[in-house]
């Protein structure tokens, strides 16, 4: 068994679908009409095969109280491995991302977090 497709709840599937793509470089694999909304999925340029990422609407009252309340905490929704944390994160105070907690070496890896413009704090590790 292995995880195929994870997902991240989103305000504006439009707005992070923007986010993703241009700012953070994901690829688009899957953009499928599904009622009011839309079935997003992303994938690394680097793995087209792999783990997809599903930019989920989040209209259900739960998905918004979750990610309101993890975002709050300051707690990351999901966490993406980097090659190189401090380049990662120089490359994207470039596009204007805005990060809560800078390149911080803690044991073993180095991460950072930042604010994805559509309701979550995502972390970048570098092990």
């Amino acid at each position: 068994m292995k995880v195929i497709v994870t997902s991240i709840f989103v305000q504006d599937q439009d707005k992070a679908l923007k986010f993703y793509t241009e700012t953070l470089g994901f690829a688009k694999k899957h953009d499928i009409p599904v009622g009011e909304h839309r079935w997003i999925a992303l994938v690394s340029p680097e793995d087209q095969d792999g783990t997809e990422l599903l930019l989920e609407p989040n209209v259900h009252p739960a998905a918004k109280e979750y990610q309101k309340k993890i975002f709050a905490e300051g707690i990351p929704a999901t966490m993406f491995g980097v090659a190189d944390v401090h380049e990662e994160y120089n490359r994207l105070i470039k596009h204007g991302v805005i990060f809560t907690i800078e390149p911080t070496v803690m044991g073993d890896v180095t991460l950072a977090v930042f604010n994805d413009t559509c309701g979550n704090l995502i972390q970048i590790v570098q092990n």
